[in-house]
Parts: structure tokens; C-alpha cells; sequence
């Protein structure tokens, strides 16, 4: 009866489509009539044909949805997986925005949940089970660590020197921790053989440990129990990994997101303290971070005046830089018309020119040129921030006072100066070096010239808008190439992991471009911040369709129970140590802390979790430390585990 309904409806609503397309196209239809007439009726008739097979082909898509309700629907996913990813996301995100008191699940942990459900649901209810590819979850992971590299890049070497053996130290703290959980609670539960290896692997999130597990298996180096077999053993290893997985997945994002607040620290500001501390007393962002080109507040205005007086009247637009450097001519206008400066013009009666000046000191007054006057096209020159890297010989070793007093410096200001990736303090006998970066304000076109005769380019805003993917592609594939390559040490393979590679590859990238801002094709902070988001939870959501299967088939007696119990301790309990251990005894810097934690834990959902709740990238600074130390001590861990279970 219920199946009949549903055909009714969808013929009901086949039918209004049809006649909507009629209205549409109603006016059309004198045209073809007027074909028709013409003795062109096999044209007529097949535009109606054509337009009669497109109508039936959208609905023959959706018609078997339609018909067959929610199974059609969970069906249309499972053969659809990128529309799967988008109602994730289209579900996780503003789930994730909801509150409950202070606590909420941000977007990866709700993005996560949602992908779980959906695939449960589809298993349980309708016997589906969804398999998306491991290339889309390795895609934009890859994507998604790169853009995180540059982000913490111009600050990791600096973050190594004050921060590497407490966050060596916290990885170590988790990773012991987490094994004797593991290994002890299988033991003490009675839980057979490749349970405990699945428990270390989901725990900590790191697949891996299986497949080293079940090599001990394979080689003989882990005897098989009387009455198991191979199979059983790696059985007990799926289970304990998607049930231990899942769970830690989930909570440790919520743990190490609220973790500095639970010890009494305000992430916010901790992450504002650990950023001055790693620039090195620095108070300008260094070259390829996002504050790069923010202008902020400027002692400099631009001011427009009528020329009326004899100081100004009959001077050249050089002759009065020549006399007045500190306040360079940047518009004339004559006539209600824009006069190119360039061409070095004399100044008129009755020319209004603008004067970019300092306003503090009131270099100008209005009588030594004329009124001042409110005039938009004289007033209308747009201000950007540029760092330019000094490539040119012949101006190393002149000083800022001399570089000040040349056509260099005509139209901009110097707002701070880096070398070697540091920001050094700027005065008028200050030197400039080849490799230098200055960076300076003023219009677009002094900044080209000052880049001219400095050797290098002016790195703008502007430079951001248009992302180089070529040299993201180079240094992505470099950075997994190097993460892919594995080195066997008794049988036991180690490698540094294709994402921690593309993390790395992109370190390296914001660590030179530091030096000089035109390396690698600047990024815009927009560009990095969305790669960075969308890059993880289309991660987390392809994780959540291919776990889902998993949890079901693994769930049955109360060995569920023990491991849930044993898997989500093993996740949390060590971290909330290692935490304790870096704030009470190590004195670690709170968003610092959760940053190694969470490379101790491997779980970089979780680091984005610090991310978010500190307002900050500098959380990410100690994470590759504690996760590459980590990593390895995992495996060891797992293979070590199959042999003693």
C-alpha cells in the first residue's frame, strides 16, 4: 500500500515538472509553430522529443531513490561518496557550532560523529556499506598538513629551541602510558590474542601498528595460540582498532579543545604569549605569516593642498623630494586632471598636490604650500604593505639614512626590517645587507621602483591573490615522497609518514620564504586557512563512512565493553599526564603543551581542536616533535604487544 502511495506522488510530481516545463517554455511555442508551418515539422518535433528525453532522464535518476524512501536514499549515497562528504559537512558544521554551556564539538569532532552515524545507519537498517577510497581521505590530508606547515612554518625552528625536550618528554609521557594501558587491560580482561595491538592501534589512531602486528604474526615471531588461527587473531585486532578508534577520535578532540582551560589557563592568551616568545622579541610578523601585510596603525597620512605658495610654485617634483624627503609628492592634479609624476613636472598655481607626511610631527603646515582641501582624486591613492627582498650588491652596506635620502625610498616608509628570518632593530645607521627583507608601505608604483633598485620584489596582497599551485605541487610531492620512504630495522618498518612529510614540506616552505618573501609562491591566509579546514574534515568524513562497518561488526558480548573501557583510557588518561607533567613541572606554556600532547597522541584533529580554541597557529609548533617520536615508539609498541599477547 505504502510503495503504491509513493508512486502515486512521484507520478504526481513527474507530472507538475512536466507541465512547469511547458510554462516555461510556453513562449517558445509560436516559434514552433511557425517552424512547423514553414514545412520544417521534423525540426519541430524533434526539439520536442529532445526536451520530452531530457525530462525523463532526470527522473529516471531520481525516480528509484524517490520510490524506494530512505533505503533509496541511503543507496544513493553509498554509489554517490562526494555527495556523502557534502551532507557530512553540510550536517557537522553547524552541529558543531551548538553549545552546551561552555562545551561545544567544533567542526571535525560534530563532522566526524554525523559520517559515523550516517554509516551505521546505513548498515544497521539497510545492509549497505559505504566504501569511499583511501585517495580522497589521503588527498586532503596531505592538503590539509601543508597548509598547517605554512602556517606554523617562520615560527617551528624558533618553537624547537625552547620547547623540543618538554615536547619529546610529553610524547614519551603518552606513549609509555598508553601501552601499559593496553597491554595490562587485555591482560587483565582476559581478551584473546591481537586484541591488545588493535587497542594501541586505535587508541592512537595510527593504522600502522596493524599491519606491524600482523607481520609479527605472519613472520613467526608472535606464536598463534592453541585454537586460534591467523585469520582470529587479526579478527580481535579489526575489532579492538575500529572501537578504540572511534571513540578516542571523538573524545580527544574535546579533551585537548578544553584541556588548558580544565588546568586553569586561558588559551587565547597563553597562545598570544608563546607567539612573542617564539618571534624572538619580534613585534612585526615576519615575512610569509598572515600579518605580514596588515598596515595596523601608521604615524603617516596623505594629505592634500592647493599650491598657492612661492616654496612650492615653479619646483619640480624631484627638486622638492630633493628639499623635503621626508614628505615625497604622490599625486598631482591639475585642471581636475591626473598629471604622471614620473615625468618629473613643475608645480603650477592652482595645482593640488598630495603629500604623504607625518602627522605627529607636523612636517607640513598649510600656509608653506597652501589651504588644505578635501579633494578625492588627489587623496585617492591606495597604501599597501610590501616586503622586498634585497638581491642587489650595490646597495649593501649603505645605511637607512643614506637609502633614505635616494629615489629609493621616493613614496615609502620603512615599517621594520629581517634578517635571516629574524626582525632586527632599525635606525639610521642601521646597514642593509644582501638577503635583507624590508618591509615598506606607500602605492603600488613606489614600491615597484624601491623594489627595482633594491634587487628584488615587492611581495604584496596583491602577490597572495594569485597562488602559485606549482610550487605547492613540487613541495607537496617532495614532502610525500620523503614520508613514503621505509626502512626496515628486525623486520619492523619505520618511515616518517606521507602526512607528517607534507607537513614538513610545508614548514620548509613559510621557514624560507621567511628569508625571502618570493620563495615558494606566496599563499594568501585566506587560501591557507580554508585548505587547512576543508582538508580535514573531508578527512574526518571519509574516515567516518569506512569505520562505521567496523563498529558493527565488532560490537556483541561484553568484550565491547572492555574495549571501549580500555581503548578510550588508553586514548585520554596518558595525555591528561603528559599534560599535568608540562604545565606543573616543566612550566610549559598551556597552548604549547596541547600542541605536543597532541603529537604525542598523533591525533591532528585534535591539534586543530587546540587550533580553534586558541585562536592561534602556534599550537602546531611542538607537534611534529612529540608525533615523529611517537610514531616510531608506536609501532615498536604494537609488534612488541603481539608477541607478549
Amino acid at each position: 500500500m505504502k510503495r503504491s502511495i509513493d508512486i502515486g506522488i512521484w507520478s504526481a510530481l513527474k507530472a507538475m515538472a512536466v507541465m512547469s516545463c511547458i510554462a516555461i517554455f510556453l513562449p517558445t511555442l509560436p516559434a514552433l509553430a511557425q517552424t512547423a508551418v514553414t514545412g520544417d515539422a521534423a525540426a519541430a518535433g524533434g526539439m520536442m522529443n529532445e526536451a520530452e528525453g531530457v525530462i525523463g532522464n532526470v527522473f529516471e535518476f531520481f525516480e528509484p531513490v524517490a520510490e524506494s524512501g530512505l533505503h533509496g536514499i541511503f543507496s544513493f549515497l553509498g554509489t554517490q561518496p562526494w555527495v556523502f562528504i557534502l551532507v557530512a559537512l553540510a550536517i557537522g558544521y553547524p552541529l558543531g557550532r551548538l553549545t552546551l554551556g561552555p562545551i561545544s564539538l567544533g567542526a571535525t569532532a560534530s563532522t566526524l560523529l554525523v559520517a559515523v552515524v550516517l554509516s551505521m545507519t546505513a548498515q544497521v537498517a539497510f545492509d549497505i556499506t559505504y566504501v569511499i577510497p583511501g585517495i580522497v581521505s589521503t588527498i586532503f590530508l596531505s592538503l590539509f598538513m601543508y597548509a598547517l606547515g605554512l602556517g606554523v612554518g617562520p615560527k617551528f625552528f624558533a618553537g624547537l629551541k625552547s620547547s623540543g625536550f618538554a615536547a619529546i618528554a610529553c610524547g614519551l609521557i603518552i606513549w609509555s602510558l598508553n601501552w601499559v594501558i593496553c597491554v595490562g587491560g587485555a591482560k587483565l580482561a582476559g581478551l584473546e590474542s591481537g586484541f591488545a595491538a588493535g587497542l594501541i592501534s586505535g587508541s592512537y589512531t595510527i593504522t600502522a601498528v596493524l599491519g606491524v602486528a600482523q607481520s609479527a604474526v605472519q613472520s613467526g615471531s608472535a606464536p598463534i595460540p592453541d585454537g586460534m588461527t591467523a585469520e582470529q587473531i587479526g579478527a580481535n585486532m579489526a575489532a579492538g582498532y575500529a572501537i578504540s578508534y572511534i571513540l578516542s577520535s571523538v573524545f580527544i578532540i574535546l579533551l585537548l579543545r578544553y584541556l588548558p582551560r580544565m588546568f586553569g589557563h586561558n588559551p587565547v592568551e597563553d597562545a598570544k604569549k608563546a607567539e612573542v616568545d617564539f618571534a624572538g622579541g619580534a613585534t612585526k610578523g615576519l615575512p610569509g605569516s598572515p600579518q605580514a601585510f596588515l598596515l595596523g596603525y601608521s604615524p603617516v597620512d596623505l594629505r592634500a593642498y592647493v599650491a598657492e605658495h612661492e616654496m612650492v610654485i615653479g619646483k619640480s617634483i624631484s627638486q622638492l623630494f630633493d628639499a623635503h624627503p621626508q614628505a615625497p609628492i604622490l599625486r598631482l592634479v591639475r585642471d581636475d586632471v591626473l598629471v604622471d609624476i614620473k615625468t618629473n613636472p613643475t608645480i603650477q598655481k592652482g595645482d593640488i598636490i598630495a603629500v604623504r607626511a607625518d602627522v605627529g610631527q607636523e612636517i607640513l603646515h598649510g600656509g608653506e604650500i597652501g589651504p588644505e582641501v578635501n579633494n578625492s582624486l588627489a587623496r585617492g591613492v591606495k597604501i599597501s604593505a610590501g616586503d622586498i627582498h634585497v638581491g642587489s650588491s650595490a646597495v649593501s652596506g649603505k645605511t637607512l639614512e643614506e637609502l633614505a635620502k635616494n629615489s629609493v625610498a621616493y613614496g615609502v616608509r620603512l615599517v621594520a626590517m629581517f634578517r635571516a628570518g629574524e626582525e632586527i632593530p632599525v635606525g639610521p645607521k642601521t646597514d642593509v645587507r644582501v638577503g635583507d627583507v624590508l618591509r615598506v608601505t606607500g602605492p603600488q608604483v613606489c614600491l615597484d621602483r624601491a623594489a627595482e633598485a633594491l634587487g628584488g620584489h615587492a611581495v604584496t596582497q596583491n602577490t597572495l591573490a594569485k597562488t602559485e599551485v606549482m610550487y605547492m605541487a613540487i613541495a607537496m610531492a617532495i614532502g610525500y615522497i620523503a614520508g613514503s620512504l621505509s626502512v626496515s630495522i628486525a623486520g619492523i618498518p619505520f618511515a616518517l609518514g606521507t602526512s607528517a612529510g607534507c607537513l614538513l614540506a610545508g614548514i620548509m616552505v613559510a621557514y624560507f620564504r621567511s628569508r625571502n618573501p618570493e620563495f615558494g609562491g606566496p599563499v594568501a591566509e585566506s587560501t591557507r586557512s580554508f585548505l587547512q579546514d576543508i582538508g580535514l574534515t573531508v578527512f574526518v568524513a571519509v574516515l567516518g563512512a569506512n569505520t562505521g562497518p567496523k563498529i558493527i561488526s565488532a560490537l556483541g558480548g561484553d568484550t565491547v565493553i572492555w574495549l571501549a573501557l580500555i581503548g578510550t583510557t588508553a586514548a585520554l588518561l596518558p595525555v591528561v599526564v603528559a599534560f599535568f607533567v608540562g604545565d606543573k613541572i616543566l612550566k610549559m606554556n598551556s597552548v604549547i603543551c596541547a600542541g605536543a600532547c597532541s603529537g604525542g597522541r598523533n591525533s591532528t584533529p585534535a591539534l586543530n581542536a587546540c587550533l580553534d580554541e586558541s585562536k592561534s597557529q602556534v599550537a602546531a609548533v611542538p607537534y611534529p616533535v612529540s608525533y615523529a617520536v611517537t610514531t616510531v615508539l608506536a609501532l615498536i609498541g604494537g609488534y612488541i604487544a603481539q608477541i607478549i599477547s
